[in-house]
């Protein structure tokens, strides 16, 4: 072979003397050959996959750019002196006989790569990034194999003239191109038209160098630096990152793999099955036995119904292993790829310690040749730097990939949540739905980041041993012994806190639970002063949830000790063992440090392994939630049919409906024909069926037999109205496209235009979350303007009537649903408690118990003289002559709700709408704000008012945006969290960090020490009592170092779990005496966010965050010490790379920080507008506009990605930057080493290297956690920032009140008034009244008159602006709240109730004995149903009641009341959502039990309070009229007005 190249370059190939010598030098021939053909060789092979893009025939090539000018001028300029060269040899030819053949080949080798270069160049045109990655490596390549040839020639032509000029200059010429051509490619080449894609995302455009570097990064650092962070300024993600994009690939591999994994199930099920029936089979045995057999089977099939029973629970089968291989098969590209570059880089990390050998020999040896040295210290650079780049890339590829996972998890659950079916639905409440996309997907995100680590780890270890081998032979086995039994310790350690996690897992949902429930129901636990009971339920699980902590901490702390311990242990066990075994061992310098270098290398994936391990386990818990829910049952709309039936709308064929599969049947054999554009009622008791007929047509219950046939599309109106979060205009469009004057007519027709005049920005105004600015019956009108607005063939109609006053019932019904009403030609279903409505519908169907009991027209059913006659008669006394009002009502609507609070939307009626949403929609101003760039909406319009009115109306901006923190923490965020810890405890903790410290330092001079005897004791025996001291003294020092890190961590524990405990109470406590107003502009979101987000950092990172800084810290400074003991030049190299690493600390932390607290607040909206998805799933699914709350997910979850995209590259730009600062204290190290090379002992120049290499990862961390630190200190000022909120008055003051206060009931108003907040308008004017005692007082007035603020004066939700209200004798407003609110009952306007017993609901102090509570139910006329229930009043109510029926939930809040019997009661118009019969029972039961006691009842309709003793009328915050209801009919005043409209006046005359 070397034959042959000498042949070809005519000169010697190859000799190794030419090395043996201080000049050294490579022959030339290896120079000609080897050096030229390496680059070349590399870019030959990778150059055709560059020029790919020039034989697609789409794309476009981009204009020309100076820069690329620049870069074909150089490379025709490269050909050239290539075709001049090649010239030059041909002349020369003719004058040599016979020149070698390489002055041929290589100039004509370099014309066709040249060539190549001006291709790749061009093919670059086609791309978005014009530059190419494999040429960047190229001129890296053929620079650095040019140096030797570069140097050769100099050094040549310095001793001696230079012989053959022409090739001399060409190859410095050749040389100088390439160097500029590598410089020229540093740069970014941006096309013209890329221009605008480059401004959006930089990173499409970069360079191969900025690439690796991240170099395009810098300019958003700086911007950070300058300024805080906007979400604005955020560059756009790349396409194939965006949600949609991922989630669809996703999505396709997902199907496939659920199906196979269904397939699976269903074999399992089977093979159950078979092995039930095969030991079944088993029993076929003589008759004498077959006996006990029958018994045996009887006991078998009992056994069996109980196992079906328990199916539907958590133990169900689900579709197993899918979700991991659905995300290996979506993302395998980057996976590949990651683990190429982790490959590299793990053998580079080998690389390392052998350098650092050949060094300690070389400064050992002293007729070493210098060279050497520099050698093996730039080799050192390199390997460092390369290994940096390498692990850079990885790490970036991982948290892409995690982030990545997430997103698509996202979407993949959001997806679901709109599919799902009824039964799978109720198996998770809201709270843990919304737990999936926030814990388990976040898990997953975590786990991305490390999953490499599962074969890197192993890989690592291997290659360690294998290494430690060579160097210290078979004692290693000691070491690896250690390690070895270290392994089955962690093993359980990790169990152990796997249970304690799952533990945890529960309390904590359950925590949320009982949290937002409190949230969602705040205003009843004001009003019956129950936030004590609630307050210890939570504070119960929160104690167990911190002795779970503590427990894991300590588990923590002793993981975290063994693996302190580990590498001192093992290093400790070889060295002695090594040292014991043979006297002729002795430990030199060589040896120790480059096994301490490798065990240093060792010590990084035995601490990782477990970590991995542990994160896999959590993972796993969460992979098994996510496969539950995301293979669970979708909603089976099979029974729901499209086929055309001419002169049929909906037919019911037989159906039979459930709410679960194998429940009992809601809907039975139901066989209807609803014929197009009729109107037909459907009416019965409460209970009997009404909502489910409904339920049925949308497809979300579970058909049990039969079908229904629906043609055409459907629109909604649910019976409590869902509203979104967003403007009143998006409500009733609900992304329709808007029709100017199909608006203004359904605004009239819904009676909403007088609603607009006092809503503060009309149409633009700003809805709450749940529509909490809304008062009912405006909720309830918006949701029909909805429906109407949509323009669909049939009507769905759930009672929607309910909520609003009778007279704008009636205009409702004559302006849209009656005969002669907008939707006179479609065809609408209405459920109606309403009698007065049933004589102008085509038909009526009576429900009994699921059933149709009867249907046909009113006349029909009249004379039929059944169920429905009897109910009939017995009700309409109340409403009879309705008809009369018509003309009266059309004028009402014009001065309806008129009221003086311009800019006060109603809260008063603010209902805390029951079955709606936890986790509420996040600050929605700032969200608008947000999606103004991406809303899928009308924003032209909404822009159009905007610029109409850019100063915002007072009161328009119901929700306040959420402060986001920006700048530096304050340091008392330190302080306090340090105080809640306790100072003690944290000088304690710093104080075993530095004893820590100070033994390892003294660990490693003792090392030090150790190696050196080797010298000394040269070719003599080695004292035995020196062998024992060095290593007794080595063992103590070590395990010293371990006992002060344990003793450290166990204080951290408790301090932190001290910390939690603090201030989860102080929170919890401070949140539970807020004033009302603060829950009305506060989204439940974002207080759900302080206990849930902030809580959990409290708990749990921010305690590993300050001990992973401290440990960090003192690792570096004891670092930089050894250092400068062994060169103290060094100490003047540390000043330029210190102030290098604070400033790139400075710049990174102040955007790293603000990136974080935008991925916190962009994070909120994903889970609010899925939460709020969940509570109106049944609406949108009516509509049918999946798609569209899709697609509006997929943009707030791309808002987040943004954020944390660029947070991940802003830790890989800090990353390379501070890599680059250890590689070159590394450099530097061993630099110095080289030069004072005489005067140093080899063991502390060993000591001096390996903790210099050691020093890059831990300065990398230290930024890391100081960054994180800050982040997570965020969590303390949010919390604290809820602790300082204003407090409503104390609960209880000194002054009590007497027992059995109030004893009479007598009330008067002193000239009372009362304002919402302090910068509004004042909603009771100064009102003065007396109530004597039992006395029945009926309030009445239009929406907005200031009933509803009665009665909140009254319990003080809101406190007096002036006046005052006196309570037998006492000033409310000097006795404490609870001593006023336990003494006044109410049955509030909204039926809310709370998840528990429904014992617990009626009496959550236990205050009551049992008799009484049953007594209270028979009352209310709950008993019998109480009593069928299995579990009596120990019956578990769902969250919100849900399992209860709107009029039952009535009722129970009615048992509330008698439960109380307090001698005032206020009764807020609770029977709106009531049927009359249930009504009637509420009011019979009100008039007797109620007798001795002071009633108010605040009135929708007139009715209901006619045998009042007076009727106050209240207008614009003003009574206006206050007498008997007789005296005021006579009066033809406000009241006789009202009367007439909902037709009571005729009724009354008649009676009297």
């Amino acid at each position: 072979m070397s034959a042959a190249l000498e042949e070809f370059c005519g000169s010697v190939f190859w000799n190794a003397s030419f090395l043996a010598r201080p000049d050294a030098d490579l022959p030339v021939c290896f120079q000609q050959t080897v050096l030229v053909w390496i680059p070349i060789g590399f870019f030959w092979i990778f150059a055709p996959w560059q020029l790919l893009p020039m034989c697609k025939s789409k794309a476009k090539k981009s204009s020309l750019t100076k820069l690329y000018i620049t870069k074909q001028v150089l490379a025709a300029l490269l050909m050239l002196t290539a075709v001049v060269e090649l010239a030059v040899a041909f002349v020369g030819d003719a004058r040599q006989s016979q020149p070698p053949p390489v002055l041929y080949t290589n100039p004509s080798l370099y014309i066709a790569t040249w060539l190549l270069v001006l291709l790749v160049h061009d093919a670059r045109r086609f791309c978005l990034c014009r530059d190419s990655g494999i040429l960047f490596c190229f001129w890296i390549l053929s620079l650095l194999c040019g140096i030797f040839s570069f140097q050769s020639l100099i050094r040549k032509a310095l001793q001696a003239p230079i012989s053959d000029v022409p090739r001399f200059v060409l190859f410095f010429i050749s040389y100088g191109l390439q160097l500029l051509l590598f410089l020229v490619s540093g740069f970014s080449d941006i096309s013209p038209e890329a221009k605008e894609i480059a401004k959006k995302n930089p990173e499409v455009t970069a360079s191969f160098l900025s690439s690796i570097t991240f170099g395009w990064y810098t300019s958003m650092v700086l911007k950070g630096y300058r300024k805080p962070l906007e979400m604005e300024d955020l560059w756009d993600l790349k396409e194939k990152d965006k949600t949609k994009t991922i989630f669809a690939i996703l999505e396709k591999n997902m199907k496939t793999l659920v199906k196979k994994a269904q397939a699976e199930m269903e074999k399992r099920k089977h093979k159950k099955r078979l092995r039930e029936v095969d030991s079944d089979c088993g029993n076929k045995m003589s008759k004498a036995q077959s006996q006990d057999v029958l018994v045996l089977e009887e006991k078998r099939t009992k056994g069996k119904k109980k196992g079906a029973k328990g199916d539907s629970g958590p133990g169900k089968d689900f579709p197993k292993g899918w979700l991991l291989k659905t995300l290996f098969k979506t993302f395998w590209q980057n996976l590949l790829l990651s683990v190429a570059f982790k490959l590299v880089h793990d053998v580079l990390v080998f690389v390392s310690p052998q350098l650092l050998k050949l060094l300690i020999s070389f400064v050992s040896d002293p007729d070493a040749f210098a060279w050497q040295g520099y050698l093996y210290t730039i080799l050192l650079f390199l390997a460092a730097l390369v290994q940096s780049l390498c692990l850079q890339q990885h790490f970036h590829l991982c948290f892409h990939l995690g982030i990545s996972v997430r997103a698509s998890l996202t979407a993949a659950i959001y997806k679901k949540a709109l599919t799902i079916s009824s039964a799978t639905r109720k198996e998770s409440t809201v709270g843990e739905t919304v737990n999936l996309m926030s814990a388990d997907a976040q898990r997953f995100m975590d786990m991305a980041n490390f999953v490499h680590q599962l074969w890197s780890c192993p890989l690592q270890i291997i290659l360690s041993i294998v290494f430690l081998w060579g160097e210290l032979g078979p004692s290693v086995l000691a070491g690896i012994g250690v390690m070895v039994l270290l392994i089955p310790i962690n093993g359980f350690l990790v169990t152990k806190a796997k249970g304690i996690q799952v533990k945890n897992m529960k309390n904590k949902d359950e925590r949320m639970k009982i949290m937002n429930e409190i949230l969602s129901g705040i205003k009843i636990l004001k009003l019956f002063a129950w936030e004590p009971s609630f307050e210890k339920r939570i504070s119960e699980i929160r104690a167990r949830e911190l002795r779970d902590l503590l427990n894991f901490s300590y588990l923590q702390s002793i993981s975290i000790f063994v693996f302190t311990c580990a590498p001192f242990l093992v290093s400790l066990a070889s060295f002695a063992v090594y040292v014991l075994v043979d006297e002729n061992n002795v430990l030199d310098a060589q040896k120790a440090f480059t096994a301490i270098s490798l065990f240093n290398v060792l010590r990084f994936p035995m601490a990782m392994l477990p970590l991995v391990v542990s994160s896999l386990v959590q993972t796993n818990v969460s992979t098994g939630r996510l496969e539950r829910y995301l293979g669970g049952e979708d909603l089976d709309t099979s029974a729901i049919h499209h086929d055309p039936i001419t002169g049929s709308a909906v037919r019911f064929s037989e159906a039979t409906f459930a709410w679960e599969q194998d429940g009992n049947a809601v809907i039975r054999d139901v066989t209807l024909d609803i014929t197009p554009g009729s109107l037909v009622a459907v009416v019965g008791a409460v209970g009997s069926g009404k909502s489910s007929l409904v339920s049925a047509m949308l497809g979300e219950m579970e058909n049990i037999k039969g079908h229904i046939n629906i043609q055409g599309s459907l629109a909604y109106v649910p019976q409590q109205a869902w509203i979104q979060n967003a403007s009143l205009k998006d409500n009733i469009l609900f992304g329709s496209e808007l029709d100017e004057a199909r608006y203004q007519q359904v605004l009239k027709a819904c009676a909403l235009l007088p609603d607009l005049e006092l809503l503060p920005a009309g149409d633009q105004t700003e809805i709450g979350e749940k529509g909490i600015n809304l008062s009912g019956g405006q909720k309830q009108r918006v949701s029909l303007a909805r429906a109407v607005y949509s323009n669909a063939d049939i009507y769905l109609l759930d009672d929607p009537l309910s909520a609003v006053d009778a007279h704008v019932g009636k205009y409702l019904f004559d302006h849209v649903l009656g005969p002669k009403g907008l939707l006179q030609k479609k065809t609408r279903i209405l459920v109606t408690h309403s009698i007065s409505f049933l004589p102008q519908v085509d038909n009526i169907v009576v429900l009994v118990a699921g059933a149709v009991s009867e249907h046909g027209s009113y006349s029909t059913l009249l004379a039929n003289k059944g169920a429905f006659a009897q109910f009939l008669s017995s009700y309409s006394v109340q409403e009879k002559d309705a008809p009369d009002e018509k003309a009266a009502a059309v004028a009402l609507v014009e001065d309806e709700e008129q009221g003086d609070e311009d800019t006060e939307p109603f809260m008063e009626e603010g209902p805390d709408d029951v079955v709606t949403m936890t986790m509420k929609r996040e600050a929605s101003i700032q969200r608008r704000e947000f999606s103004r760039s991406l809303s899928t909406r009308s924003t032209r319009s909404r822009q159009e008012a905007q610029k109409e009115a850019p100063k915002k109306l007072k009161g328009q901006q119901l929700i306040e945006k959420e402060a986001v923190e920006t700048g530096k923490v304050k340091f008392s965020m330190y302080l306090r969290y340090l105080r809640a810890v306790g100072w003690v405890f944290s000088f304690c903790v710093a104080m075993g960090y530095l004893a820590q410290y100070v033994a390892f330092v003294g660990t490693n001079l003792w090392l030090s020490a150790w190696t050196d005897d080797a010298q000394l004791y040269f070719n003599q025996t080695y004292p035995p009592g020196q062998r024992d001291l060095r290593i007794g003294v080595f063992g103590v020092l070590g395990i010293a170092q371990a006992i002060f890190l344990f003793i450290a961590i166990i204080l951290s524990a408790h301090g932190a779990v001290q910390a939690s405990r603090v201030m989860h109470q102080q929170l919890l406590s401070n949140i539970l005496h807020v004033p009302m107003s603060f829950f009305d502009t506060t989204p439940t979101g974002r207080i759900v966010n302080r206990f849930a987000k902030d809580i959990f950092t409290v708990d749990e990172t921010i305690p590993m965050s300050f001990r992973s800084w401290l440990s960090c810290f003192m690792g570096i400074i004891s670092t930089l010490l050894m250092i400068s003991l062994a060169t103290p030049f060094f100490a003047l190299i540390i000043i330029p790379l210190g102030i290098f690493y604070y400033f790139v600390l400075r710049f990174y932390v102040s955007t790293s920080r603000q990136l974080r607290r935008l991925d916190s607040v962009t994070r909120s909206p994903i889970y609010s507008h899925f939460g709020e998805t969940v509570s109106g799933l049944s609406v949108i699914r009516a509509y049918g506009h999946q798609e569209r709350f899709l697609q509006q997910n997929e943009n707030t979850v791309d808002i987040n990605q943004k954020s944390v995209y660029s947070w991940i590259v802003s830790n890989r730009w800090l990353a390379i930057r501070l890599e680059l600062v250890g590689n070159l204290v590394v450099f530097f190290s061993a630099l110095l080493a080289v030069i004072s090379k005489g005067t140093l002992e080899g063991g502390i120049v060993g000591l001096s290297i390996s903790s210099a290499l050691n020093v890059t990862q831990t300065l990398n961390w230290l930024v890391r956690m100081t960054s994180e630190l800050e982040t997570n200190i965020v969590a303390v000022e949010r919390i604290h920032e809820y602790t300082k909120v204003k407090n409503e008055a104390p609960w209880v003051t000194e002054k009590r009140p007497p027992r059995g206060w109030p004893s009479k009931g007598e009330i008067q108003f002193i000239d009372y008034k009362v304002r919402y907040r302090p910068e509004l308008e004042l909603v009771l004017q100064g009102i003065t009244c007396d109530i004597g005692s039992t006395e029945k007082i009926g309030v009445v007035g239009r929406t907005g008159a200031g009933k509803s603020s009665l009665t909140n004066c009254l319990f003080r939700v809101l406190e007096a602006a002036g006046g005052k209200i006196i309570i037998d004798g006492l000033d409310i407003a000097t006795i404490g709240l609870h001593d006023l609110r336990q003494n006044l009952t109410i049955i509030p306007q909204d039926p809310v109730l709370f998840s528990g017993t429904l014992r617990m609901n009626l009496d959550p102090f236990d205050q009551y004995s049992d008799e009484e509570v049953w007594k209270a139910l028979e009352l209310a006329h709950l008993k019998t149903y109480v009593q069928d229930l299995p579990e009596g009043l120990l019956h578990l109510v769902s969250e919100g009641g849900e399992n209860l029926s709107v009029g039952q939930r009535q009722l129970v809040c009615l048992a509330r009341a008698l439960l109380r019997k307090a001698k005032i009661l206020i009764l807020d118009e609770a029977t709106a959502a009531v049927d009359l019969e249930t009504d009637h029972l509420i009011q019979t039961t009100i008039r007797s039990e109620f007798a001795n006691c002071t009633v108010l009842t605040i009135a929708h309709r007139l009715h209901t309070i006619m045998d009042s003793n007076r009727v106050m009328v209240l207008q614009a915050g003003r009574i206006v009229e206050y007498d008997s209801p007789e005296e005021l009919l006579q009066k033809e005043g406000l009241f006789s007005a009202m009367a007439k409209d909902a037709g009571v006046i005729n009724a009354q005359t008649t009676v009297l």
